[in-house]
């Protein structure tokens, strides 16, 4: 399996971050599989945003959740991010991941997309 993401890299307060993360190899719908969004602020740890399974369901962070919206496109195998009103302290590299069975633990990740909010 391999994941490209990719979106915008400078937003501005207020703004919506969209991120779209491809799988490459298997389907997205793949029994028992859950697809994260992961990001890690500048100088601190990870923090997981949100996931989407195999069947649709999502769940998201609480600290995060009046502001993620996670999607799929199964025609082209794809996951979406949405962060609305973004601030500087949304500034980070922002990860998807594939978690095989819903544990979080993860076994493949994208390469990350920076994302720098101005104010």
């Amino acid at each position: 399996v391999q994941l490209q993401g990719w979106g915008p890299g400078l937003l501005k307060t207020s703004q919506t971050l969209s991120l779209t993360c491809a799988v490459y190899g298997p389907s997205i719908t793949t029994s028992y599989t859950y697809w994260s969004w992961i990001r890690q602020p500048p100088g601190k740890g990870l923090e997981w945003m949100g996931s989407i399974s195999y069947s649709a369901n999502t769940n998201y962070s609480p600290a995060l959740k009046s502001r993620t919206s996670i999607s799929r496109n199964t025609s082209r195998n794809q996951l979406t991010l949405q962060l609305s009103s973004v601030t500087p302290e949304d500034t980070a590299v922002y990860y998807c991941a594939r978690d095989p069975n819903g544990w979080r633990s993860f076994d493949a990740w994208d390469q990350g997309t920076q994302v720098t909010v101005s104010s």
